[in-house]
């Protein structure tokens, strides 16, 4: 009986180890490097994480778990055709893990006869994933 005893405390303690090893933990989001023009990537900026307005920067700090962006692009290429009032943003849902950097980007979708309509041209994208070093500051 002891033993069980002992090996049931032990259990909650590793959980709860586990828990606390988790908190302050948190992914990143980076629009600062230049994707790759060659396979139609461009850079982007976002404008909302979830329910709140964000002043554009290079990168986020986010926790773990689903969030809601506002993206918009940033394309310059001669064969858009839009003028700028005729842009428009983007959502992109995110599911963020803790030690992971995520590059986002917008992903130019060039066709000759040119977009069906104002939205249709490009799709926010991840254009890369990466290991980080990411804590939320005590």
């Amino acid at each position: 009986m002891r033993t069980v005893l002992l090996g049931s405390v032990a259990l909650i303690l590793t959980a709860c180890a586990s828990h606390d090893d988790q908190q302050g933990l948190c992914g990143k989001l980076s629009t600062f490097h230049q994707p790759s023009e060659t396979e139609n990537l461009f850079r982007a900026v976002v404008t909302r994480i979830d329910d709140a307005n964000v002043v554009t920067k290079a990168s986020y700090r986010l926790t773990p778990g689903t969030h809601t962006l506002r993206v918009v692009e940033l394309i310059d290429d001669p064969r858009l055709g839009i003028s700028l009032r005729d842009r428009h943003f983007k959502e992109l849902t995110l599911r963020v893990e803790a030690g992971v950097e995520y590059h986002l980007g917008a992903r130019f979708e060039a066709r000759e006869e040119g977009p069906d309509s104002t939205s249709e041209y490009w799709q926010p994208v991840v254009w890369k994933q990466e290991q980080t070093q990411c804590h939320f500051e005590p």
